[in-house]
């Protein structure tokens, strides 16, 4: 496996019509570093208006993706509605840590794959054709990635990588988020991103995960904008799909 250059690269999470207005004050964000970002779709956020119900949706995404941006699928309600936690480490995870956003981590595979095909299929509708897929609150569980793998889409993730399907490659791409819902979370995240951005100094690859919520916070935004020229400084910028299609292929088996 080949190792990338020094790199990073900028999602913007939770796009829909709901949550737009919002996602563009995460995309002015990019202006003064000239960046492109992965646009995380969520074909009918939270229930809400879909992205093929909304005229000036498509229209808009069509456009970002024209400037360079990419689509990916995002889940398709972005709220975890599956069978009730077992444990108290999923009760944690699945309702505290991710606030019961984490939609395909313990969904059914039959539901899964209806849901992957409905969110394509609406994305379609506004001419939108996305190449990857990334879980809401990366959380995928086994029948979720089954349902994944009967696609034709090309990469997931989780929150430190990147994984391409067709051969399972996987590249190290660990990700700075910040935790806005909280007044204690969003003082904590601000600390926590500052030390992981140090420690991980040398990575050949760092991904930004913005969020809508940030957008509500000045600190956050302001935060996030020093993260993001601090990167550019010294990395390209390039697209998540760009990063695991560029990790080597192992070489076609030669015959006797």
């Amino acid at each position: 496996m080949t190792r990338p250059s020094r790199t990073f690269a900028v999602s913007v999470h939770d796009v829909a019509p709901a949550t737009w207005l919002r996602c563009t004050q995460l995309l002015d964000l990019l202006v003064p570093i000239d960046a492109r970002a992965t646009l995380l779709l969520v074909p009918r956020y939270h229930a809400g208006t879909a992205v093929d119900e909304d005229e000036h949706f498509g229209p808009a995404i069509r456009a970002r993706i024209a400037h360079g941006d990419e689509a990916c699928l995002h889940g398709y309600l972005h709220r975890d509605d599956a069978r009730v936690p077992r444990t108290p480490l999923e009760w944690l995870t699945r309702r505290v840590y991710t606030a019961g956003e984490g939609e395909f981590a313990a969904i059914g595979e039959t539901v899964a794959a209806t849901r992957l095909a409905d969110g394509l299929a609406r994305l379609g509708r506004i001419g939108v054709h996305p190449r990857g897929f990334v879980p809401p609150a990366w959380l995928l569980g086994g029948a979720g990635m089954r349902a994944l793998a009967a696609t034709l889409l090309r990469y997931t993730s989780t929150r430190d990588e990147l994984i391409r399907l067709d051969d399972g490659a996987r590249l190290m791409a660990p990700s700075l988020v910040w935790s806005s819902r909280l007044h204690w979370r969003r003082l904590a995240s601000l600390r926590w991103n500052r030390r992981r951005l140090a420690r991980l100094a040398a990575a050949p690859l760092l991904r930004v995960a913005l969020h809508p919520a940030d957008a509500d916070h000045m600190q956050v935004m302001a935060a996030w904008g020093d993260i993001l020229a601090t990167l550019a400084e010294d990395r390209d910028c390039i697209l998540e799909f760009d990063a695991i299609e560029g990790v080597g292929r192992a070489p076609p088996a030669q015959n006797d």
